[in-house]
C-alpha cells in the first residue's frame, strides 16, 4: 500500500444542460436556443467525460478535464453563472451514501471541475513505481501539476464562487483553507520525491537533510492550513488524514536530524551528533505513537517504525562511543544550528489552465456568436438608468414647477378672478374646458368605480397575506403534533420563521398605511362630491350658478375702472407668459420621452464588445464610459428644465406683485367677488377631481405590484412549510436533509423542460431563498400619497 495520500475525485450527477440553458437563451437573450444546438451537445458531451469518477485513469483523462474547463470559461463569458442550472456535487472524502451539494452556480460547476483535474493529478502520481528514477520524476511532475492546479483554483475560480446566505450546506472543499491544506500536501509529496531520489543517488547527508527539512515543512504547513480553519471547514477532512499529515511531518522532522547526525559523526562533532540522534529520536516516537492510535495506511506506520528502530540503534551506539572515547558535552537542542530548507518543487499551473484558448482554438468556443452576459447586462442598466434620469430629472421635475405655479395662482385665485371681470356673465372658456373634460370622462361615475377597485384590490392583497400567514399556523400546529410523537431537535416552528413572520409584518404595516391613505382619499370625494357633481351639468344650468357682474347684488350697476382694466391686462399677459413657459417645458417632457423611446445603446455596445476577443469575459464595468456618454445627451433637456425654471420663478413674482395692485383697483365690487368665488369654488372642483383621480391610479397600481409581491411571498411560506413537513417525516435525517433543489428530491425520469411560458407561471424554485437579501431589497410598490391623518394599525394574532 503507498504512503502517500491522494485526493478523491468530487462525485457528480447528471445536470438537465439542454433544458435550463434553452430556458435561458429563450427568456434572457434576443437568440433561438436552436441556433446554439450544437453548442449544448457539446456541452453535455464534454461535461460526461469528466463525470468518471471510479475506474482507473490515464494521462490522456488530463486532457478531457482541461477542455472542458476551457470551455467553461468561454461559457460564463457568454452566460451568468445563474442559469437555474442545478449542479451536484458530493464531497470528495464523504461516504458514498451522503448527500452532495447542489448549487444554481456554473462557477461551482468550474471550481468542481478544477478539483477533480488535482484530483486526477494526484491520483496519477500516486499509480506511478516510485521504486525507479523514471516513476519518481513523473510522480514528482503530477504532484507539482496538482498543486499548480489547486493553485489556480484558489486564485482564479475561488474568488467568483458566491454563495446564498441562507445555503443549507457550502461546498467546505472549495474553500481557502481546505485547498491550500491540499495543495501545501501535493507539494509535500512531490518533495518527498526529490528527497527520495536525492537517497537513491547518494547524495550528501547535508543536502538530503535539508531536504527533508523541506518535507516536513510543507507536510507542516497542510497541517495548520487545515487547523486554522473554521470547524465547519476542518472537520470535514478525515482525521486519518490530518493523523498521516502530521505523521509525515514528524518522520521527515527526524529523517532531517538523522541525516544531519551522519554528517556530524564525519565532522567529528560527536556532542552535536547526539543531541541531533537524541531529537530525531523524540519527533519519532512522537510520530509512531500518532500512528499507533490511528487506522493509517501501513506503509506509513512501516516507515516511521523503521525509522524508530535506526535512531535508536544508531543512539545506542553513539552514546557508548561517547562514555567510553570521546566524552564530548552535549549540548541543548537549542545551541545546535537549525538546518536549512531546501525546496525543490513548487505549484506548475498547467498552460490549457493559463491559456484555455489555445486548447479549442477560437472556432471552437461555445456560444461563440453570442454577446456576453456581461453586454447584455450593461444594455439593461443603460436602460434603466436612463428611464430613472428621464422620469426624475425631467418628468418629475416638470411636474414640480407645474404644480409650484398651480399652487400660487390657487392661491390667488387665478385666473378666476380676472375671468370674473372680462367675462361679466356668461362662463370663461377655461372652465367650459374643464367642466366638459368632467362630463366626457362620466367623473363621479369613474371615482366611484375606482373607489369600489382600489377597496377590493386592497381585500384581495389582505387575503393573500393571511393566506401566508395560515400556512405558517398550520405548519405550527403540524409541528406540535410530530412533537409528541418523536422527538425533534429542530428550532421550534416561532423561532425557524422569524424572518418570515419579520417579513409578513412588514407587509402588513405597508398595507395599514395605504388603508389610512384610502380612507383619506374616500374623505377627499366626499368633501368635493356635489362641487364635482356641479361640473357634469350642461352649459345653461353651469352658467346659472354662476352670477353675473353686470348688475351687483343691490341692483347696481357694476364697471370696472380704468385702474383695474390696466391691471388685469398686465396680470393677463404675465399668466399669458407662465402659460408659454408651461408649454414649452411639456414639450421638453414630450421630447426627452420620444428620444428615450427610440434611444438604443445596443448598436454601441455590440460595436465595443466586438473590439474584445471572443473569449474574455465582458462584466458591465467595462461599459460604463460609454453608458456615460450616452446618457449625457439628455443634459440639454434638464438644461432646458433649468432655464425654464428660472424664468418661471421671476414670472410668478411679477404675479404676486401685479395681483396685489389688481386686487386693490377693485376691492369695492362685491358683484365681482361673488362671481369670483363662485368661479373658484369650480376651478377648485376641477383641481381636486384631478387628484383624486391620480390617488386612485396610483393606489390600483400600488395594489396590483404588492398582490403579486405577496404572492411570491406566499409560495415561499408554501416551500418552507414543506420542507418542515418532509423533516417531521424523516426525523432521523434531522439537520442533514437535503436542500429542496437536492438531486434526492428527483426521480430517475428524465427532466421535463420549463414551461415554455415563465413570465406566467414561474417554476417555484426560482423563488428568493427565505432568508435572501433579494427579499430584503425587493423594490416593493410606493404607497398612495401619504395622509394626514393616522390611525391604529391592528396587529395580527401572534404567529407561531
Amino acid at each position: 500500500m503507498p504512503n502517500h495520500l491522494v485526493i478523491p475525485f468530487k462525485k457528480t450527477y447528471t445536470a438537465p444542460i439542454r433544458s435550463s440553458v434553452r430556458d435561458y437563451i429563450l427568456h434572457h437573450t434576443e437568440d433561438h436556443p436552436d441556433a446554439y444546438r450544437s453548442d449544448i451537445a457539446q456541452w453535455e458531451s464534454l461535461r460526461v467525460a469528466c463525470m468518471n469518477t471510479t475506474t482507473a485513469h490515464h494521462t490522456s483523462d488530463v486532457d478531457a478535464f482541461l477542455k472542458y474547463h476551457a470551455q467553461l470559461v468561454f461559457v460564463l463569458a457568454k452566460l451568468p453563472s445563474d442559469i437555474n442550472l442545478e449542479i451536484s456535487y458530493a464531497h470528495p472524502f464523504s461516504a458514498s451514501s451522503s448527500i452532495p451539494v447542489t448549487l444554481r452556480s456554473l462557477a461551482f460547476e468550474r471550481a468542481s471541475v478544477l478539483f477533480n483535474l488535482a484530483a486526477l493529478y494526484s491520483q496519477l502520481a500516486a499509480a506511478e513505481d516510485r521504486s525507479s528514477q523514471d516513476g519518481l520524476r513523473r510522480a514528482t511532475t503530477y504532484y507539482q501539476s496538482a498543486a499548480g492546479t489547486l493553485s489556480y483554483l484558489s486564485s482564479s475560480a475561488l474568488p467568483k464562487l458566491k454563495f446564498p446566505a441562507d445555503a443549507e450546506e457550502i461546498p467546505t472543499d472549495l474553500t481557502e483553507p481546505f485547498v491550500r491544506c491540499l495543495e501545501n500536501l501535493m507539494l509535500a509529496q512531490a518533495q518527498e520525491c526529490a528527497w527520495q531520489r536525492a537517497v537513491a543517488d547518494h547524495y550528501k547527508n547535508a543536502l538530503i537533510a535539508k531536504l527533508a527539512t523541506g518535507v516536513a515543512s510543507l507536510y507542516a504547513s497542510s497541517l495548520e492550513a487545515i487547523r486554522s480553519a473554521p470547524s465547519t471547514i476542518s472537520s470535514s477532512l478525515p482525521s486519518t488524514c490530518m493523523t498521516h499529515i502530521e505523521t509525515k511531518g514528524r518522520h521527515f522532522r527526524a529523517a532531517a536530524q538523522y541525516r544531519k547526525s551522519i554528517d556530524e559523526l564525519e565532522a567529528n562533532r560527536y556532542g552535536d551528533e547526539l543531541r541531533r540522534l537524541m531529537d530525531a529520536e523524540v519527533e519519532a516516537k512522537k510520530g509512531y505513537s500518532l500512528v499507533r492510535r490511528s487506522s493509517v495506511a501501513p506503509a506509513v506506520i512501516q516507515d516511521i517504525k523503521s525509522l524508530l528502530d535506526v535512531l535508536q540503534k544508531n543512539l545506542g551506539r553513539a552514546q557508548r562511543d561517547n562514555d567510553l572515547i570521546y566524552h564530548c558535552d552535549i549540548p541543548a537542542s537549542t545551541a545546535i544550528d537549525p538546518i536549512p530548507e531546501v525546496i525543490m518543487v513548487k505549484s506548475n499551473v498547467p498552460p490549457g489552465l493559463l491559456d484555455p484558448k489555445s486548447l479549442i482554438g477560437t472556432d471552437g468556443i461555445l456560444f461563440g456568436d453570442m454577446l456576453g452576459w456581461g453586454a447584455r447586462e450593461a444594455v439593461n442598466i443603460y436602460n434603466d438608468n436612463k428611464r430613472t434620469l428621464v422620469k426624475e430629472r425631467v418628468v418629475e421635475a416638470a411636474q414640480v414647477l407645474d404644480d409650484e405655479a398651480e399652487r400660487l395662482l390657487r392661491s390667488l385665485n387665478l385666473p378666476a378672478s380676472l375671468e370674473a371681470l372680462e367675462r361679466p356673465i356668461g362662463l370663461p372658456p377655461s372652465l367650459l374646458k374643464k367642466a366638459e373634460e368632467v362630463r366626457l370622462e362620466q367623473g363621479p361615475e369613474r371615482i366611484e368605480a375606482y373607489l369600489d377597485d382600489v377597496q377590493r384590490l386592497a381585500r384581495r392583497a389582505m387575503s393573500i397575506l393571511d393566506e401566508a400567514m395560515d400556512i405558517l399556523d398550520n405548519e405550527a400546529s403540524e409541528d406540535e403534533a410530530a412533537r409528541k410523537e418523536v422527538s425533534m431537535s429542530r428550532p421550534l416552528s416561532h423561532e425557524a420563521n422569524r424572518e418570515l413572520v419579520a417579513k409578513e409584518q412588514r407587509y402588513r404595516s405597508i398595507l395599514l398605511e395605504a388603508a389610512q391613505s384610502d380612507v383619506t382619499v374616500r374623505e377627499k370625494w366626499e368633501e368635493s362630491e356635489a362641487a364635482i357633481v356641479n361640473l357634469t351639468l350642461d352649459e345653461e344650468e353651469l352658467e346659472a350658478l354662476v352670477p353675473s357682474t353686470t348688475v351687483s347684488i343691490d341692483g347696481r350697476i357694476s364697471r370696472a375702472n380704468n385702474q383695474t382694466q390696466i391691471h388685469a391686462r398686465a396680470l393677463r399677459g404675465l399668466l399669458e407668459s407662465l402659460d408659454d413657459i408651461r408649454k414649452d417645458r411639456s414639450q421638453v417632457v414630450a421630447r426627452a420621452q420620444r428620444r428615450m423611446e427610440v434611444d438604443d445603446i445596443k448598436p454601441s455596445i455590440i460595436s465595443v464588445a466586438s473590439s474584445f476577443d471572443r473569449w474574455e469575459e465582458l462584466t458591465p464595468a467595462m461599459f460604463v464610459d460609454l453608458s456615460d456618454k450616452e446618457l449625457a445627451k439628455y443634459d440639454r433637456f434638464i438644461q432646458e428644465l433649468a432655464e425654464g425654471k428660472k424664468n418661471q420663478e421671476g414670472i410668478l413674482e411679477a404675479i404676486k406683485s401685479k395681483n396685489e395692485q389688481f386686487l386693490l383697483s377693485r376691492k369695492e365690487d362685491p358683484a365681482v367677488k361673488d362671481r369670483e368665488i363662485v368661479l373658484h369654488r369650480l376651478d377648485m372642483a376641477h383641481a381636486k377631481y384631478l387628484e383624486i383621480t391620480r390617488n386612485l391610479d396610483e393606489g390600483r397600481k400600488f395594489y396590483n405590484e404588492m398582490a403579486s409581491i405577496l404572492s411570491r411571498f406566499k409560495e415561499a411560506c408554501k416551500l418552507w412549510s414543506n420542507q418542515r413537513s418532509q423533516e417531521a417525516h424523516r426525523p432521523k435525517k434531522k439537520a442533514n436533509l437535503p436542500s429542496l433543489s437536492s438531486p434526492e428530491w428527483k426521480t430517475e425520469r428524465p427532466v421535463s423542460p420549463p414551461s415554455p411560458e415563465p413570465e406566467r407561471q414561474k417554476p417555484s424554485m426560482t423563488l428568493p431563498s427565505l432568508s435572501s437579501a433579494e427579499w430584503e431589497t425587493q423594490e416593493l410598490p410606493p404607497p398612495p400619497p401619504p395622509t394626514e391623518k393616522r390611525g391604529a394599525k391592528t396587529p395580527r394574532k401572534q404567529r407561531r
